[in-house]
């Protein structure tokens, strides 16, 4: 059977979308970070280049830390990597595991809300 030359090999495929990968791939099925939940502006600090035995780094571990050079914000880090926040989050609960980097959470979002203060907000806003 003959090729038709005006149709294209595989017509489920765009050239121009890029290659698709499904980004549970990339977690491997995953979708909850091993560890806690972590916060969207939490400093994310390479800590070695290093693999620990035992630990094989897809190229997006190894992207994440060397973009973790310099302290960067997990939603930064999203963005200059084009990952999803979930997939990161899982990727970087890896990382965590495997000593490779470490995560400094801002002050107000590990510590709980003064309700003093809160309620002083409310009464001043109503008196407004």
């Amino acid at each position: 059977m003959a090729a038709d030359p005006l149709r294209r090999p595989h017509e489920w495929l765009d050239l121009d979308a890029g290659p698709v990968f499904r980004p549970y791939a990339l977690t491997r099925g995953r979708v909850a970070p091993s560890a806690t939940d972590y916060d969207l502006v939490a400093f994310v600090i390479a800590t070695s280049t290093e693999t620990p035995p035992g630990f094989h780094p897809q190229p997006e571990h190894r992207a994440i830390v060397a973009a973790a050079g310099e302290p960067i914000t997990i939603v930064e880090l999203a963005s200059k990597l084009d990952l999803s926040i979930g997939v990161l989050r899982v990727l970087l609960s890896d990382l965590r595991s495997a000593g490779m980097i470490s995560l400094d959470e801002p002050p107000a979002a590990s510590e709980p809300h003064d309700v003093d203060v809160l309620k002083a907000v409310v009464h001043g806003l109503r008196t407004l």
